[in-house]
């Protein structure tokens, strides 16, 4: 489970947002909605570790033990716009790499992962020379493939296309079960499968 305790993020003199408490369960899906510019993605980037808090606590627990700020990581994967893979490689370099630091799935291979994805034809190819869409599709593969208990996703069909917006669903449907998935959106197509929608305006 993950914990927020009266969290708040400023910068400078400004509240992103302020007095947030909520807890992220295993099992369960949330969406994270409100305006642009509201600090959705902030909130994300707050629970994925990536951005410290101004106030408050977050805190990662199992049934056993508290797990250390600097261990989050290990538990947690994250797809974003604004997040770049590495052009340099190809698409089974950049999952291999990706794999050697946190596994995937098991019983799924990385043939398995890219042929899933649809991008078994570039699994050779420079991610340079990927369409937006291929890019966000590969995202996706390297976040919901990762074998952690929370899956957070922002905005996570930009890019794609209807063919593709079918295969996130499909991805959702089947390989998310039993984690803990937050959605950051304001498109209720990426997260109509939420069981809880929290909306950033109340922590204003």
């Amino acid at each position: 489970m993950i914990s927020l305790i009266d969290a708040g993020k400023r910068y400078n003199r400004e509240w992103i947002f302020r007095h947030c408490t909520h807890q992220f369960k295993q099992g369960n899906a949330y969406a994270i909605t409100g305006p642009n510019g509201s600090g959705k993605s902030t909130l994300l980037q707050v629970i994925a570790g990536a951005i410290r808090l101004s106030e408050g606590n977050i805190l990662m627990s199992t049934t056993q033990e508290n797990i250390d700020m600097d261990h989050h990581f290990q538990h947690i994967t994250i797809a974003a716009p604004y997040l770049e893979l590495i052009e340099e490689m190809t698409t089974i370099e950049f999952l291999q790499f990706h794999q050697s630091f946190k596994p995937f799935l098991p019983n799924i291979s990385l043939t398995d992962i890219i042929a899933i994805v649809q991008l078994e034809h570039a699994s050779h190819k420079q991610i340079r020379y990927f369409s937006s869409g291929m890019k966000q599709r590969l995202k996706l593969a390297q976040c919901i493939f990762s074998d952690v208990d929370y899956i957070l996703l922002d905005e996570p069909s930009t890019n794609l296309d209807h063919r593709g917006i079918t295969l996130y669903h499909h991805l959702i449907e089947k390989y998310t079960q039993n984690r803990c998935v937050i959605v950051s959106s304001n498109d209720p197509n990426e997260y109509g499968f939420c069981n809880e929608v929290i909306d950033i305006l109340q922590f204003k």
